[in-house]
């Protein structure tokens, strides 16, 4: 493993391991405002909490494992093994919107059949405004780390940790409209919940849509195509670069590409075209940039 890589994955795992940290801390001081305080949101929010230390362990396994170097079996490396780490850690927030949708349907369900929720206790207000602080906390710091080493399921972790600090918003709504305004506002909560739940579906399909993209073999944007063909061109001696193959590998991408040159040009000058063209893509995109040139004679 190189250093690079190594650094790399350090790097994964001190913001993961601080997450689950800040997660195991919060779950259970949150279970216990919610008991205490006869809060069902809060006791819920908090197994939403919970479920954030699971996609924490997630990462940090499929960390190790997508660090690794290319092998026998595997020609590419094992970067779309943190690829597969997105996945599960949106279906795991696909999850969560789901229970928390059933729960809020059942309680505005219970209202609207002439029932009346608990009134909850002020320790579940602390509770969750010490959620949304902490959680948008976490979720800045982890976002940054992620964005910084291109890791996709490190961003994807961020994102369940915003999810949770919006859970938390709707949470200290629906908590403060039946604590400070009576029991006629108490649906609030559930309502609440429910538009919380909707954000949380659609910060999960972008992901899963991303992460199905490339476990596709789905190629890099076309403006990121269009940059590596002006860097392939800015070459003097290549002549019409074509058949551009592009896919993303984890924290790294793939480049097909075929150049022509003169044809009367020696083995080694070519070579030599190839070797600096690399050297300029690498500079750009990154030293795990895997790269193939094909070269032709002009015609």
């Amino acid at each position: 493993m190189d250093n690079e890589a190594e650094i790399r994955k350090r790097k994964i795992y001190r913001v993961t391991f601080i997450g689950f940290v800040v997660n195991l801390a919060l779950s259970c001081f949150k279970l216990a405002a919610g008991v205490l305080g006869r809060s069902a949101a809060m006791t819920a929010d908090a197994v939403h909490s919970f479920s954030d230390m699971a996609t924490d362990v997630v990462v940090i396994a499929f960390a190790r494992i997508s660090a690794k170097p290319k092998d026998d079996g595997h020609d590419y490396g094992h970067g779309k093994y943190e690829t597969l780490a997105t996945i599960i850690i949106s279906l795991a927030l696909v999850a969560v919107g789901v229970g928390i949708l059933l729960s809020s349907m059942r309680s505005i369900r219970t209202v609207i059949e002439g029932g009346v929720l608990p009134r909850p206790g002020g320790v579940a207000l602390i509770a969750a405004v010490l959620s949304i602080v902490a959680k948008e906390i976490l979720y800045r710091y982890t976002v940054r780390v992620g964005r910084a080493i291109d890791s996709p399921s490190v961003v994807a972790n961020a994102w369940h940790h915003r999810s949770d600090a919006l859970s938390s918003l709707g949470t200290l709504v629906g908590i403060g409209c039946a604590f400070f305004l009576g029991e006629k506002w108490r649906i609030a909560d559930p309502i609440a919940a429910l538009i919380v739940a909707v954000f949380i579906f659609k910060i999960a399909l972008d992901l899963i849509r991303s992460g199905l993209g490339e476990l596709l073999e789905q190629s890099l944007p076309a403006e990121t195509e269009a940059e590596i063909l002006r860097i392939v061109s800015a070459d003097p001696a290549v002549k019409e670069p074509h058949n551009l193959r592009t896919r993303r590998i984890g924290a790294s991408i793939a480049i097909e590409v075929h150049i022509r040159v003169d044809g009367e040009m020696t083995v080694r000058e070519s070579h030599d075209h190839t070797v600096d063209i690399e050297r300029r893509l690498r500079e750009r995109f990154g030293r795990g940039t895997m790269i193939a040139i094909h070269v032709e004679p002009e015609k």
